[in-house]
């Protein structure tokens, strides 16, 4: 592991009436202990988990519309509002990473078939955009994410079939393992989720809280949707 620990830096922000401050689990962070080699966040859409996702790239210096250190490309809206605000401790500090952003990987895609000169080695020996978009993130897992480094994923399984986020929990433990990665991943997959040793931290109910796989709504929905399919689309479908 690298990252240990996020602060919120309470004395510098100016007022929590407004966003991101307002966010429940945001404004009562005060910090957090970063356990394992893979940490997911978890929780409803608007919980804050992308925001603080968001500020942990910036303060990388990683480009917060994805990408690393050394892309630099301009997406509307993609700067971190947060990341002034929040102190990263590291031991050791390192530099090489990656911050994946789900929605605007096809920006990236473009950002790099402008800047390539190596056959696209990094991505598959293909342009990305010559790929499916789940093709073109795994390439992206298999052959950029290698060597030291931390890699901070926004919904990676949004392009992933469930079988390639099996291939992709391969791809994480093959890394981590080896004590060479750090990931922090926010996520929806229950199967990603269940990455074994996994620290997971929910942003529902208003704070920042270590979460068990089995009582995360992620499983418990999943499994109970397949047990008693027909009984919960009757329910849902009975709703006024």
């Amino acid at each position: 592991m690298f990252l240990k620990r996020i602060t919120l830096l309470h004395e510098d922000i100016p007022s929590f009436d407004r966003y991101p401050f307002s966010i429940p689990s945001i404004r009562n962070l005060q910090e957090v202990d970063l356990e394992s080699h893979v940490t997911f966040f978890v929780g409803e859409n608007g919980s804050g988990k992308s925001t603080l996702l968001e500020a942990i790239a910036d303060r990388c210096d990683f480009n917060t519309a994805g990408g690393g250190r050394n892309n630099t490309y301009n997406v509307y809206a993609s700067e971190s509002m947060l990341g002034k605000y929040i102190r990263l401790s590291w031991l050791p500090k390192i530099t090489n990473g990656f911050f994946l952003r789900a929605e605007s990987f096809y920006n990236f895609a473009t950002h790099i078939d402008k800047v390539d000169d190596t056959g696209f080695r990094d991505y598959g020996g293909k342009s990305l955009h010559r790929q499916s978009h789940g093709e073109s993130f795994l390439s992206l897992f298999l052959h950029r994410f290698k060597g030291k480094a931390i890699y901070l994923l926004d919904e990676p399984e949004a392009a992933l079939s469930p079988t390639r986020q099996l291939t992709f929990l391969k791809v994480i433990h093959d890394l981590a393992s080896k004590g060479n990665a750090q990931f922090i991943i926010a996520t929806h997959s229950p199967i990603l989720l269940g990455y074994p040793n996994a620290n997971i931290l929910s942003f529902d109910n208003g704070h920042i809280s270590k979460i068990e796989y089995e009582m995360t709504d992620h499983y418990q929905i999943t499994k109970y949707f397949l047990q008693h399919r027909e009984k919960f689309l009757s329910e849902i479908f009975s709703e006024d």
